[in-house]
């Protein structure tokens, strides 16, 4: 018979971490996927390197989780980002910090990563069912009980869903996790798409005018119908052939599609290419490079990147070729305002199953917060992406993974 004290179903990130902190407690843990092999998606995050987890403090990783971050600080007093930092270095995965408190394996793979989690499960004893499909789960007077496969039933007092959400369905991610949630009582809250690119049919954008420029911490907002700010963020941004991406654009994405399930056909967001200077000053620049007899695009070449340079100046309606003595007040301001604030159309996002991260979930009102288990099924815990939160790129996701499934696998197999 089938029968463990812990079973984790799905073995990513956050199932993997599950199995090793269930497993520590000396019980008997099973780690059920329907993938040939572990950490599928895993081994595509950070362009294939890992963006393991961030080194900045608490408050500032769970302000970089927009989605319900909140919720996540009773899992962080437990295992927190310095914890899962530790658990790699004493695993032999020395890890390195780059921009924004990013941190990576030295060896820049997600290999690494994964080999680590995976080696550290079966070191603990951890029995491992790969491509064993889940198909339900076995609940007896409001108590979990086990789960069902395609083939078999496994049994356990607990049971913990690590099964992430819809974003690239071919690594499994296929939204099971909901299905089982369901069937448990759990309400879904709506899915949308977030740290998605943006898509934009303006003219410059289908021409591919600036297709392929990459920008260093620009700032980019989004403005509600009104105008008004709803949300900022000063990173790296590119132009592609679709419209915009980069981890600007990719912060943006939830609170774009936010407006536009409101009802809105299409939402604006405004570029700003020199957010730590004032228009003033900005001014002062221009005009100091303006006393000469060259052609302003030559005069102002050091402003820029020529092509963004060049497009600008033809929004702002000036010859680039003119001598740049020649320009007034009037055109230094339109191009200082471009410059500052220049809008584009946004129309939708990449769909969930193109996107980095889903937003929504589970409910967490129907969460317990300090063990991650379900106050409707006793001995059902979810993790992970499952679970209506949702943060930023920049390790934030990985992180609140390794949290959440850390936590439930150390009360998954207390908890009884």
């Amino acid at each position: 018979m089938n029968k463990f004290d812990v079973i984790v179903v799905g073995s990513g990130p956050s199932g993997m971490m599950a199995a090793v902190s269930a497993a520590e407690t000396g019980k008997s843990v099973a780690l059920i996927d329907k993938n040939k092999k572990v950490g599928k998606k895993l081994l595509m995050t950070g362009g294939g390197r890992c963006n393991v987890t961030n080194s900045r403090s608490v408050d500032e990783i769970i302000s970089n989780v927009p989605g319900n971050g909140r919720f996540l600080y009773s899992a962080f007093s437990q295992f927190s980002n310095q914890d899962i930092i530790s658990f790699f270095e004493n695993n032999d995965v020395p890890l390195k910090e780059e921009d924004h408190g990013r941190l990576f394996p030295t060896t820049d793979k997600s290999k690494t990563i994964v080999a680590a989690l995976f080696n550290k499960c079966l070191s603990l004893g951890v029995h491992y069912y790969p491509q064993t499909t889940v198909t339900d789960l076995i609940i007896e007077n409001g108590a979990i009980s086990g789960v069902q496969t395609e083939n078999d039933s496994y049994f356990a007092p607990a049971v913990i869903l690590s099964t992430g959400s819809k974003t690239y369905p071919s690594t499994g991610s296929t939204g099971d996790g909901y299905r089982f949630a369901k069937a448990a009582g759990h309400t879904i809250t709506p899915l949308y798409a977030t740290e998605s690119a943006l898509i934009s049919h303006e003219n410059f954008i289908q021409d591919k005018t600036l297709q392929g420029i990459s920008l260093r911490e620009v700032e980019l907002s989004v403005l509600n119908p009104k105008g008004k700010t709803v949300v900022k963020h000063q990173h790296d941004l590119l132009f592609t052939h679709f419209g915009i991406s980069g981890p600007a654009a990719l912060r943006c994405s939830s609170f774009v599609n936010k407006l536009l399930g409101k009802g809105e056909k299409n939402v604006i967001v405004q570029l700003d290419l020199f957010p730590e200077k004032s228009n003033g000053q900005l001014k002062n620049e221009l005009s100091a490079l303006t006393n000469s007899n060259k052609a302003v695009k030559n005069a102002l070449s050091s402003l820029t990147q020529e092509r963004v340079l060049l497009f600008m100046l033809e929004q702002a309606q000036i010859d680039s070729d003119m001598p740049v003595k020649q320009l007034n007040d009037k055109q230094i301001d339109q191009l200082i305002s471009l410059l500052k604030a220049f809008k584009i159309t946004v129309d939708s996002t990449f769909p969930i199953e193109k996107s980095f991260v889903t937003g929504g979930g589970v409910k967490l009102s129907e969460i317990t917060p300090q063990s991650l288990e379900s106050k409707l099924t006793q001995g059902l815990y979810m993790t992970g992406e499952l679970l209506d939160i949702n943060g930023y790129t920049g390790g934030y996701n990985i992180t609140c993974a390794f949290v959440t499934g850390a936590v439930a696998g150390k009360h998954a197999a207390q908890g009884y």
